[in-house]
């Protein structure tokens, strides 16, 4: 027998009352704003600090409270690291000490609003690694992402399986061709300018591919590499469902 929906209540309406129906345990109504979806994940786009566009943070943290999500996850490029970038850098900008000194600030906030998390490293925050094996230093002398930033409880590695979906900066591969040729769910970002969300059903399995965008700003001197490119999508992601559904949040410009 399936759920009964009355005509005379909104859909939004009617679910908000067969998920309290549903929650009323014993007798006792449970206050739906402490229950956290243990299993959904917050999906956060590439950051490039010092280079964050204002507001961000609160669109992040009001996505995380509108689905009472308990993981997050940092897609990748936490840091520009600018000054040491591949690209051109602005001989006007922020000197090495001064740009990293402005990106822990930064991230301070983003580890204070969300003191778990995994990051994704992505190719601007392994620049520094990068560089010190070009100049042939031995790992032993490099001290890890997270030590510099200083957030321990941050769990940093190149990918990560949560409920089966695999969360990922996305260098190299777009999510589409990621998730046709590994099989897998996949989240990843990288492509600032680029967001959406495919499906791929076969006879027994169904996976999606979500290529999320970024939370930059696009007129700061950091960002001028890609001012000839598509303006970026600003948004971030939710995973639901037990890694099944997935939704792109925009925010509002």
């Amino acid at each position: 027998m399936t759920e009964e929906f009355r005509p005379r209540l909104s859909r939004e309406e009617n679910d908000l009352i067969l998920k309290y129906r549903r929650l009323k345990l014993g007798g006792i109504t449970v206050d739906l704003d402490n229950i956290k979806d243990k299993e959904g994940v917050l999906v956060i786009g590439d950051l490039h600090s010092p280079f964050i566009k204002y507001g961000y943070l609160e669109f992040c943290k009001e996505i995380q409270k509108k689905y009472n999500t308990e993981k997050t996850v940092f897609i990748g490029d936490i840091i520009d690291n600018h000054y040491s970038s591949y690209h051109e850098t602005d001989p006007d900008g922020h000197s090495a000490g001064a740009e990293l000194l402005k990106s822990k600030e930064e991230i301070s906030n983003w580890y204070k609003s969300f003191p778990k998390a995994k990051v994704c490293n992505g190719n601007h925050d392994l620049i520094a690694s990068r560089k010190s094996m070009t100049a042939g230093l031995s790992a032993s002398w490099i001290r890890t992402i997270g030590e510099v930033l200083e957030t321990p409880d941050w769990e940093y590695g190149e990918e990560f399986i949560i409920n089966d979906v695999m969360y990922t900066h996305g260098t190299g591969r777009k999510a589409r061709n990621r998730a046709q040729k590994d099989l897998i769910s996949v989240v990843q970002g990288h492509y600032h300018s680029e967001s959406y969300i495919e499906n791929f059903v076969g006879e027994r399995f169904k996976i999606f591919a979500m290529q999320l965008g970024c939370g930059i700003d696009r007129r700061s001197y950091g960002m001028a590499y890609g001012k000839r490119f598509n303006k970026p999508h600003i948004n971030c992601g939710i995973i639901l469902d037990n890694g099944t559904l997935p939704i792109i949040e925009m925010m509002k410009l």
